[in-house]
């Protein structure tokens, strides 16, 4: 029997028969698991956890990052049996956390934020109202929130009275009425709001 090639597909041809086709498969390169480790998280950290929480993290995110910044320890014995501060300090902010969230429920439920859309020939409204505008104007009233805890589900197209809820904690949602006008149901300024006339 020859074989005319020792890679890719190959013909052997065998004295008194067919050539026969021999099909070589190259072995995939070995791909090595990425290297992961566990830390001891020492704050907050949105989509990994909180004070205390033990996480499994890549090696290079906790040997480049979350500990020499001091976001995370290193899992070491004696580490794992030092977490009563870290639990203290994580119950004591989550308390003030759901106690802050408590009184801007009060403070939302006072406001009643209006919005105008333009309206174009015809009297035809366009543009919207989203949860961007509605985040500017929570700020303009002293109210700091996260613009993803305001629960939009769609921008506002049409006037009239709607109600916005606004995840403040996981256990306390506050609902804000908000009142969109279009320019010509605003109106013109009153004589009572215009400024006053120079005097002569």
């Amino acid at each position: 029997m020859t074989i005319n090639s020792l890679t890719g597909p190959a013909r052997a041809t065998i004295s008194g028969a067919s050539p026969v086709m021999v099909t070589t498969v190259d072995p995939e390169p070995s791909q090595a698991p990425m290297a992961t480790t566990q830390v001891i998280l020492r704050e907050k950290i949105t989509g990994l956890g909180a004070e205390a929480d033990v996480v499994k993290v890549k090696a290079g995110y906790a040997r480049n990052l979350l500990i020499p910044t001091g976001k995370a320890y290193e899992a070491t014995k004696g580490n794992l049996r030092n977490l009563e501060s870290l639990q203290a300090k994580r119950t004591q902010r989550e308390a003030e956390e759901l106690e802050n969230a408590r009184e801007l429920v009060g403070k939302i439920s006072r406001l009643r934020p209006r919005f105008t859309l333009e309206t174009g020939q015809g009297g035809k409204a366009f543009g919207s109202i989203t949860s961007m505008d509605i985040h500017k104007a929570l700020e303009e009233k002293g109210v700091e929130i996260e613009r993803t805890a305001i629960k939009l589900d769609k921008p506002l197209k049409r006037s009239g009275k709607s109600e916005v809820e606004i995840k403040l904690h996981a256990d306390v949602t506050a609902t804000l009425s908000i009142i969109v006008e279009t320019d010509e149901t605003a109106g013109p300024k009153t004589k009572e709001n215009a400024p006053p006339e120079s005097a002569a």
